[in-house]
C-alpha cells in the first residue's frame, strides 16, 4: 500500500460537485499504421497487458477507520477493464469542434471513487479517420511526472507493439486489514509533533528570504496572489466544461526566442497575452492591470518531498493592458525572473510541507461551503487563470500500432478561477489545450484560436528584427502590479464592466490547427532558462 501525501489528499479533499479535481488528456492518433488494422478490442488487450506497469491503473482509494490518517492506494481485486474503458462515436462531421464537445462533457463528470480513479474513452470517427484516446484521471493520482512515466509504458517508440505481458509470478499486494491501516496510521501521528516543528521553521525561515530578497535594490519585479483584477472568468464556478485545442509550430517559437533574447516560456506566455487581451477587448472586459496568472511548477528530484504530486506553483504577471506585443514580452521576461527569484525563495518544499498539515475534514467541510454560497464572487480572485507549460516527447510515439498525432492536457479549473491553459511540445508542434467553465467562456475557440495567431505575430515580428539586426529588447515601463486592496469594495472598484454570461456561444469560427492530448507531462522547473521543447506543472 502506499499512503497519500497531504497534498494528494488535498486534492480529495477540495473537490465540491463543482470543481472537479482530476486531469483529461487527449491523443489524436492515426490508425492507419495499426498492424493488422485498427481494432477496440487491441486497444483493451494493450492495457490488459500493461497494466502490470501502470499502478494508478489497478489501484484505488482505501479509508483509514475512523479517519485516523490519510488514505491509502490499494490495489484493487475487484478490477474490471470493462467498468473504466469506453468506445464512443464523435458526432458528424468529426472535427475538432464536436471533440471539444465531447471532451468538455467527459471533463465536466466526476469520477466515481469507489473504482480506481481513472476512465478512458476511446473516440472513433474523426475526420480523416483519426481516432482520439481520452483519458481521465484523478489529480489525487498523477501529475506530470507520474504521467510521463504512463505514457513511457504506453506508448512504443515504432508500430510494432512490444510484448510487456506480466511475468508469470505477478501477483496483485494484499489488500491490507483495517487494523494494519489503523496501526500505521497511529505510527506516523506521534511522528507529527517533530515534522510540524520542522515545518514551522522551514516556513519562517522562507518568509525571511522573501522579504530579503524583495528588499535588496536589484529584485526583479514579481507579481502575487489576491492581486489579480475580476474579469469575465473569475467568480463561482459550474460544473459544466468547455475544452478547446489549437496548434503552432515549435519552430516559431524558437525563432522568437532567438530574436528577441528571451526564453521558451516567456514566448508561450506572450502568446498567450495577446490572445487573452484580443477575447478581453471583445467582451469589453480588459483591465487597466496585468492578469496573474498561477504557473505550476514540477519539484522532482528535491529531497525530502513524497508523494505523486511534487509540485509548486509560480505567479506571474500578464501585460494584458499593454498594446505593443514585443512591450508584453520584454515585461514578461522580467516578472518571470521576479517570480523565479521568490519561488527560489520559498524552496520547493514548502507547498507540499504545509499540505501535510492541513485537517482533511475542516478542509472539505470549508471548501464546499466557500462554493455552495459563491463566495469567489464577492472577493478578489487569487489569480485570474492557471498556466501550464510542459516538455512533451520529442520524437515520434505510437499506441497499439497507432501513430499520436497530437497531445493535448487538459488541467482543472478552480473555484474563483475558470480558466485553464496548457501548453505541450509535441515532435515539433506546439499543441495548446484549454478548459474553461463553459458559462463564463462560452466562446473558448477565440482564445484556442488566438494563441495560434499570436505565435504568427510574434514571429512576424521576429523576422523584421531580424532583419534589422536589433538588439535585445528592453523591458517597458510598464505600471508596478497592484499589491494592496484585496478586500470586496477593492474587487468591486476594479472590476470591469462585461457582459452577463450566457450558455449561448458564439458563431463557430472554421477549426483551427489543433488537435487533441494525452497523460500530463513534467513540468518544467523555475531555474531553467529553456525547458526540453518547449518548456506544467501544472502541475
Amino acid at each position: 500500500m502506499e499512503r497519500l501525501s497531504g497534498l494528494d489528499a488535498a486534492f480529495l479533499h477540495m473537490e465540491t460537485p463543482d470543481m472537479h479535481l482530476h486531469v483529461v488528456g487527449v491523443i489524436l492518433m492515426d490508425p492507419s499504421t495499426v498492424p493488422g488494422g485498427y481494432s477496440f478490442d487491441k486497444v483493451k488487450q494493450l492495457l490488459k497487458d500493461r497494466l502490470h506497469l501502470l499502478d494508478p491503473f489497478r489501484r484505488r482509494l482505501a479509508e483509514v477507520p475512523f479517519n485516523l490518517g490519510r488514505p491509502v492506494w490499494v490495489d484493487y481485486p475487484g478490477f474490471d477493464l470493462d467498468a473504466h474503458v469506453h468506445r464512443i462515436g464523435v458526432p458528424a462531421p468529426g472535427t475538432m469542434r464536436e471533440l471539444g464537445v465531447l471532451v468538455g462533457d467527459i471533463a465536466g463528470t466526476p469520477l466515481d471513487r469507489r473504482r480506481a480513479l481513472w476512465e478512458m474513452w476511446v473516440a472513433e470517427g474523426l475526420e480523416d479517420g483519426l481516432i482520439a484516446g481520452i483519458t481521465k484521471m484523478h489529480h489525487a493520482a498523477i501529475d506530470g511526472v507520474t504521467g510521463a512515466d504512463l505514457m513511457a509504458h504506453l506508448f512504443d517508440l515504432s508500430p510494432v507493439v512490444e510484448e510487456k505481458s506480466p511475468p508469470s509470478d505477478w501477483k496483485p499486494e494484499r489488500t491490507p486489514t483495517d487494523v494494519e491501516l489503523v496501526g500505521d496510521a497511529l505510527g506516523r501521528r506521534f511522528l507529527r509533533p517533530v515534522k510540524m516543528a520542522r515545518t514551522v521553521v522551514r516556513t519562517g525561515q522562507a518568509m525571511l528570504n522573501v522579504v530579503n530578497n524583495r528588499r535588496a535594490p536589484n529584485a526583479q519585479p514579481a507579481a502575487y496572489p489576491f492581486t489579480a483584477p475580476m474579469t469575465p472568468f473569475n467568480g463561482a464556478i459550474t460544473p459544466h466544461r468547455a475544452a478547446t485545442f489549437s496548434r503552432a509550430s515549435l519552430d516559431d517559437v524558437k525563432l522568437i526566442k532567438r530574436s528577441f533574447g528571451v526564453t521558451v516560456n516567456d514566448v508561450v506566455l506572450g502568446a498567450c497575452t495577446i490572445s487573452l487581451r484580443n477575447w478581453l477587448i471583445a467582451h469589453d472586459a480588459l483591465p487597466e492591470q496585468p492578469l496573474i496568472a498561477s504557473c505550476p511548477v514540477s519539484v522532482h528530484g528535491h529531497e525530502g518531498i513524497e508523494g505523486t504530486n511534487r509540485v509548486s506553483s509560480m505567479f506571474v504577471a500578464l501585460p494584458v493592458q499593454l498594446e505593443d506585443p514585443v512591450e508584453q514580452l520584454a515585461a514578461i521576461h522580467e516578472v518571470t525572473k521576479g517570480a523565479k527569484e521568490i519561488h527560489n525563495a520559498l524552496g520547493a518544499d514548502m507547498l507540499s510541507g504545509l499540505a501535510e498539515f492541513l485537517p482533511p475534514r475542516l478542509v472539505n467541510q470549508a471548501t464546499k461551503f466557500y462554493s455552495r454560497h459563491n463566495l469567489a464572487d464577492r472577493h478578489r480572485p487569487v489569480h485570474n487563470l492557471i498556466i501550464s507549460n510542459v516538455p512533451g516527447p520529442p520524437v515520434p510515439l505510437y499506441c497499439g500500432g497507432a501513430r499520436v498525432v497530437a497531445t493535448y492536457p487538459l488541467g482543472p479549473i478552480m473555484e474563483g478561477s475558470g480558466l485553464n491553459i496548457t501548453v505541450l511540445s509535441n515532435m515539433g508542434n506546439v499543441d495548446f489545450g484549454a478548459l474553461a467553465c463553459r458559462e463564463m467562456v462560452p466562446d473558448l475557440w477565440d482564445i484556442a484560436d488566438g494563441f495560434a495567431e499570436a505565435v504568427t505575430t510574434l514571429r512576424k515580428l521576429a523576422e523584421e528584427r531580424t532583419a534589422t539586426a536589433a538588439p535585445a529588447i528592453a523591458p517597458p515601463a510598464a505600471p508596478p502590479v497592484e499589491e494592496t486592496g484585496t478586500g470586496p469594495r477593492a474587487a468591486a472598484a476594479d472590476k470591469p464592466a462585461k457582459k452577463p454570461r450566457t450558455r449561448t456561444p458564439k458563431a463557430a469560427k472554421a477549426p483551427g490547427t489543433g488537435s487533441p492530448a494525452g497523460p500530463v507531462a513534467s513540468p518544467a522547473r523555475p531555474d531553467e532558462a529553456e525547458p526540453a521543447p518547449p518548456d506544467p506543472t501544472a502541475g
